[in-house]
């Protein structure tokens, strides 16, 4: 039996969690959770997540329909709902605007991998959803094609939102993401960053594999599997790309190389990237370099 005091009070011990964590700010972000076939809790609008009592919050059908509350339910619980009703695993969802994760949705950057063990295990590759405005099924329906594949998704211009068979679960993975996010940009700021190498990111996902949990580039055959691949093909609807963080290229020893931008033709069509070795451009501008230096040498002897 679901004991809907209980699970409220859990609601609210998780809103106070990210609004103390600076997930949410004033009344952003939602939360939900179910209970039966046909109903879920969730959080109301226009209340901070971080101040919420238990009779605060929202008792809906899966038709997105108040069945109880003394306040109004969230516009952006359809989300939840067609989440809910694609993956019957999931009785949990959070939705908050994380700082970090969220700076990746605003400039449209994908979210480099094989760069943190915790990360490669526990999330895996991060899709960033097309932005559209929230609150109706159009907003809901957005994060459809990534469900799938991926238990977090970054919306972009928004926030994230984070899903699992518990709310912890859903929680945590907030959680890790913004911290794996904010490492980034601070190792972005030192200069180079080194990613695994072949043999080091499929050690992971085996070990992905031997506990049970599903990753999509296990299915990957010719391709790199740091390179973003698995949502690639939607980039070209929300205009994400590798910008400040180049994916690595493995070479023929198996170690990682920064690609070129060449690199993202060629990647996938035989294993490994014809421009590892060397980049053919650099090498006609270092020729160019020399040629002159050695003629404005030979003139002045």
């Amino acid at each position: 039996m679901i004991n809907l005091h209980q699970v409220k009070e859990e609601i609210c011990d998780i809103g106070r969690r990210i609004y103390n964590k600076g997930f949410v700010a004033a009344n952003d972000g939602n939360i939900s959770v179910r209970i039966d076939e046909n109903r879920l809790v969730c959080t109301p609008t226009g209340v901070s997540k971080g101040f919420m009592k238990p009779d605060d919050l929202c008792v809906v059908d899966m038709n997105a329909r108040q069945i109880s509350g003394r306040l109004k339910m969230t516009s952006e619980v359809r989300q939840h709902i067609t989440i809910m009703k694609h993956r019957s695993d999931v009785k949990s969802v959070v939705h908050c605007h994380p700082p970090h994760a969220t700076a990746f949705g605003i400039a449209r950057e994908a979210i480099p991998q094989c760069l943190m063990p915790e990360v490669e295990v526990h999330i895996g590759d991060v899709p960033i959803a097309k932005y559209t405005i929230p609150g109706g099924q159009e907003f809901a329906d957005a994060i459809l094609p990534f469900v799938d594949k991926s238990d977090i998704i970054v919306q972009a211009n928004h926030g994230t939102v984070s899903y699992g068979p518990t709310l912890e679960r859903a929680y945590f993975l907030v959680e890790m993401l913004d911290a794996y996010c904010r490492i980034l940009l601070i190792a972005r700021s030192l200069g180079k960053i080194e990613y695994f190498t072949k043999d080091e990111a499929q050690g992971l996902l085996d070990l992905k594999s031997k506990w049970g949990m599903k990753d999509p580039r296990t299915e990957l055959t010719n391709c790199e599997l740091c390179a973003n691949d698995i949502f690639r093909d939607s980039w070209k609807e929300t205009g994400v790309g590798n910008r400040a963080f180049q994916p690595p290229v493995f070479n023929s020893a198996g170690k990682t190389a920064f690609s070129s931008p060449k690199c993202a033709e060629c990647r996938c069509s035989g294993g490994v990237c014809k421009c590892t070795e060397s980049d053919p451009d650099q090498e006609l501008l270092v020729k160019a370099i020399t040629d002159r230096v050695m003629q404005a040498l030979s003139k002045a002897g």
